[in-house]
């Protein structure tokens, strides 16, 4: 590992947020390099740079993935049923990047509808993992197409690439997680509510998030800082006082911290349940480097039980599926999508005849399934037995993470003012908790593991999904590779996942900072 010292955290801590120098400079080389990995799938003209582009995000190119909504490009969910939508309104956050000055370089490809976890359900071709092509590439590292990860994988593939200094992304179940650690980037996904949904096609509206994914942790706070606000549109959206109550825990927390050594006192916790039998032993042992360079920096390492994240995919599935079957209703070929023009065959008095003809032509093999499986668990016989099951598991998984957190959540509770006392019980609990983002290096293209009849591809999100249900900040931060190299590390990315309390953003952020430069 490089820059064990107290000094090398001092000055990360001191310096400003930069972004990518290695970020290509303009669209046409974009195009070039584009070519070769597949992430934009809608490259933007390049941007007059007569007119002042003053803001907090001036100078920084940013991509948005493709299910959230622009006007000067298209918004087509990399699904043939939107492939000619142009949105008549940009999202919430898209008019906050440009307000602020942030260069929009374009739209990023992703799995149809963000149901996916290694971006290969898009009517656009799958994005190929630009690890080989990028400067951290070592003489180990096998050169083969590989999955990028999904479904934000353009996103995560485009700022690897070096096309542009940070991008949007959506995480439902870890799409964004997943892929900045196939990836080797930086990818964080919010807490539910801080970051507006409005103008974001909808998947899973009780689990979607907008996040960010960048070169750094400083690129990614950058961004998230400006999107970061209340928005009267969204009715997700966490009012200021909420805001305002988990903000002052979390940073009441970090100034109780060492500044020049943040991490010494740090309690994290190591989740027990998060070291399945499908971990890879290259992961493990990348993990269990990480964790001795933080013990040797002054943190605590705390064994800790999440016993209800056992089921917590399971849940997700049933709950994911159910709410993307009566979101995916609104697309029917009339109100919206593409029309496929019916056959002589078809009963054209059967609304539900004419309406599987466009969905049947236009959704892809894996939308299709999520809406089955959803519209079963929604039935009279099934919801009690499925749905209503795992609303209760998800009600678990927070209660699991509440009891190991040394900081209260806020969300629902009529005391909202910072209690000195509650952060004194500290002792009790852990400031975030830390674990492997994926159960190995980034699957090749061409593996079963990619095929559509394989159960392989849900097991990717096992280690990303609790923390979705629960609505908590997670961040992944790439892992340094291990001094003794085992057997099955190829030399791809891996990353690790930082979990904070809800509304601890800023102390999530904070301590991966200070992990990234150990």
């Amino acid at each position: 590992m490089r820059g064990n010292t107290t000094a090398s955290l001092r000055r990360l801590l001191s310096s400003p947020s930069s972004h990518c120098t290695r970020c290509y400079s303009t669209r046409q080389t974009v195009i070039e390099q584009n070519a070769k990995i597949n992430a934009f799938v809608h490259i933007n003209p390049e941007p007059d740079h007569s007119v002042s582009r003053a803001g907090a995000l001036s100078g920084l190119k940013v991509a948005v993935k493709d299910n959230i909504a622009t006007t000067d490009s298209p918004t087509t969910c990399s699904s043939s049923i939107l492939k000619t939508f142009v949105s008549p309104f940009e999202a919430t956050v898209v008019q906050k990047l440009r307000e602020d000055g942030a260069d929009i370089v374009g739209k990023t490809n992703c799995d149809e509808f963000g149901m996916g976890s290694l971006n290969i359900y898009s009517i656009h071709g799958p994005t190929v993992n630009p690890f080989p092509l990028t400067p951290n590439a070592g003489p180990s590292a096998e050169f083969e197409q590989r999955s990028a990860g999904g479904s934000s994988g353009g996103s995560a593939a485009a700022v690897a690439m070096g096309l542009c200094d940070a991008a949007l992304g959506t995480d439902t179940g870890g799409s964004i997680r997943l892929p900045a650690s196939y990836c080797g980037v930086v990818g964080f996904k919010p807490s539910y509510g801080l970051v507006s949904r409005w103008g974001v096609v909808s998947y899973a509206d009780s689990l979607d998030c907008v996040g960010v994914l960048g070169t750094d942790v400083a690129a990614v706070k950058r961004v998230f800082d400006r999107i970061s606000s209340f928005d009267a549109k969204d009715p997700t959206s966490t009012v200021l006082e909420i805001r305002k109550a988990a903000s002052d825990y979390a940073k009441q927390r970090l100034q109780s911290f060492n500044q020049s050594n943040p991490l010494n006192g740090l309690k994290i916790g190591i989740p027990q349940e998060f070291f399945p039998t499908e971990l890879s032993n290259a992961v493990l042992n990348r993990f269990r480097t990480t964790l001795r360079t933080l013990k040797s920096h002054g943190a605590q390492l705390i064994p800790v039980t999440l016993p209800s994240s056992s089921y917590a995919l399971s849940a997700y599935y049933v709950l994911a599926s159910a709410e993307a079957s009566s979101n995916m209703a609104r697309y029917d070929g009339i109100q919206y999508g593409e029309r496929k023009t019916p056959s002589l065959q078809t009963d054209l008095r059967s609304v539900s005849s004419v309406y599987s003809q466009s969905r049947s032509a236009h959704f892809g093999p894996e939308v299709q399934r999520r809406i089955l499986l959803g519209t079963y668990a929604l039935t009279a016989d099934a919801f009690d037995n499925y749905f209503l099951q795992a609303q209760r598991v998800r009600q678990l998984v927070k209660d699991d993470f509440d009891a190991v957190f040394s900081i209260p959540n806020v969300r629902g509770d009529t005391k909202v003012k910072v209690d000195e006392t509650e952060l004194d019980n500290s002792s009790y609990g852990v400031d975030i908790l830390l674990h492997p983002s994926a159960i190995g290096s980034a699957p090749a293209l061409s593996s079963g593991t990619l095929s559509n009849s394989s159960l392989d591809a849900y097991v990717q999100d096992l280690l990303t999904v609790p923390a979705s249900l629960a609505g908590l900040p997670a961040l992944n931060v790439p892992c340094p590779a291990a001094v003794d190299m085992v057997a099955g590390d190829d030399g791809w990315p891996i990353g690790c996942s930082i979990i904070g309390q809800w509304g601890s953003d800023e102390l999530v952020l904070g301590v991966g900072k200070a992990m990234s430069f150990l």
